[in-house]
């Protein structure tokens, strides 16, 4: 199993911007994949972006265009560049991780923005 620890969450005003992290002992090139999830009060958790072990990466609609995901292969630690933050992106974010046949989960880290 992959330890994965997210970082960088806050309260944030409606347009500014947020990078949380996501760290791993593991060496990230053997990870298949690795993904940013979220999860508002009350829905269910989402998808919000992807990233292969080739760099491939891939986004939710409602993110695309304000969010960038990235990986640090000598910190062994993914990103994900929030900007123009609306409060609708409100919520806990998740990374996980796919290696081998196991799927691994973050604690998550609250992101939280007002009007």
């Amino acid at each position: 199993q992959v330890q994965l620890v997210e970082s960088g969450g806050g309260l944030v005003q409606a347009g500014e911007s947020l990078r949380l992290s996501c760290a791993t002992a593991t060496s990230i090139f053997s990870i298949t994949s690795m993904a940013w999830y979220r999860q508002a009060p009350g829905k269910e958790r989402e998808l919000v972006a992807t990233l292969t072990s080739g760099g491939r990466t891939n986004y939710a609609a409602s993110v695309k265009g304000r969010f960038t995901v990235s990986r640090d292969l000598r910190q062994n630690t993914m990103y994900l560049q929030m900007n123009s933050l609306k409060p609708e992106d409100t919520g806990v974010y998740y990374c996980n991780a796919q290696f081998r046949d196991t799927l691994s989960w973050g604690q998550g880290t609250q992101v939280t923005v007002s009007q």
